[in-house]
């Protein structure tokens, strides 16, 4: 099974690299060093960010490798979403004991799920989708259309603005987006929060070192 996304579309560096190989040292390289050197957000005010948010029903969208799932345990029946067929067999394998469901499919595109959801999770997502388009807000509009009237989206995501970074920060941030992976030069809170608010009628944002963490309560289009 490949990729749904193909070289063509501007999301596609954005989930090209998790190939099996990275997906093995994702976990200590972006979770342990860049989350909490480069970055400074500490891993465990994540764990913790999930722990509180995940509903009974849970959409996690571009899961990575199912770290956080499995830090914040629960007795949630979980759907993962990814365009990358690594990702999800890596996390398949991961959660085996929660039994996921598996959905190929990309946030930007119409969900071929329906939901409800109590809660979706977009960690680590916004930052690599492209800013020169409508995939920022459609990812939000449609994990919105998929939640139950009083379900949260929450999550997390780096941003460009420059009094955020430090000099490691800054180096790793255009490297990131010089090669594709990221694209978020021109992210900020308050892009963040006019999306949310677009969506939402009620959102948190919290800026920790140089990512804002989020939640989103009430979509407009439940």
């Amino acid at each position: 099974m490949s990729s749904l996304l193909t070289p063509d579309d501007p999301a596609y560096p954005g989930q090209a690299h998790y190939t099996r190989s990275f997906l093995r040292i994702y976990d200590p390289l972006v979770l342990g060093f860049f989350g909490k050197v480069v970055w400074r957000c500490p891993t465990q005010r994540l764990i913790d960010h999930y722990s509180q948010f995940i509903g009974e029903r849970h959409l996690d969208v571009g899961p990575g490798t199912g770290y956080f799932l499995e830090a914040a345990p629960m007795g949630a029946a979980i759907t993962l979403l990814d365009p990358n067929p690594d990702v999800l067999a890596h996390c398949a394998a991961r959660l085996s004991d929660m039994q996921p469901t598996l959905v190929q499919g990309d946030v930007t595109q119409t969900l071929p799920i329906d939901g409800p959801f109590d809660s979706v999770a977009l960690n680590y997502v916004i930052h690599c989708l492209p800013s020169s388009s409508d995939h920022k807000s459609a990812a939000v509009a449609n994990a919105a259309s998929v939640l139950t009237e009083d379900g949260v989206l929450f999550g997390a995501t780096v941003l460009g603005t420059p009094s955020l970074h430090t000099w490691l920060s800054a180096r790793a941030l255009k490297a990131n987006n010089r090669r594709g992976i990221f694209d978020n030069l021109a992210d900020d809170a308050e892009m963040l929060s006019a999306l949310l608010d677009r969506h939402f009628m009620q959102h948190t944002i919290e800026v920790v070192g140089s990512v804002a963490v989020f939640s989103a309560h009430l979509p407009k289009t439940a």
